[in-house]
């Protein structure tokens, strides 16, 4: 194994290490006790009738998800573009290749029907 390894893997092991603790005094310390009165409605003081669970419609995950993929795609152009005079042509058409494959992911969710309400 490569040393310059090493402290990332010590960085990962007190990261796993720090999440076990938590959780594991998380357990210890804060233990559910239900009672009647913290079952209780509290909104408006009446008691709910049925349940508030209710179908989402999926078109609103497409979205979350065309605007995350899009929205991680501005965090690599905007690099890019502070830079673009240092990367010379390689850089540039690089990103026109990039922009060329999100351009293609957009008009295929288009045609698709993601953003059709």
């Amino acid at each position: 194994m490569m040393p310059s390894y090493v402290p990332i893997l010590i960085l990962g092991g007190v990261a796993v290490g720090f999440a076990v603790f938590t959780l594991f005094v998380s357990q210890l310390l804060g233990r559910a006790r239900p009672n009647p009165q913290k079952d209780a409605a509290y909104e408006c003081g009446i008691p709910a009738i049925g349940t508030a669970r209710e179908r989402f419609p999926i078109k609103f995950y497409l979205v979350c998800m065309l605007f995350i993929l899009f929205d991680v795609d501005a965090a690599f152009l905007y690099p890019w573009a502070l830079i673009f005079r240092q990367l010379g042509l390689y850089g540039l058409v690089e990103m026109a290749v990039f922009v060329f494959l999100l351009g293609g992911g957009f008009v295929y969710a288009w045609k698709a029907g993601a953003l059709d309400w």
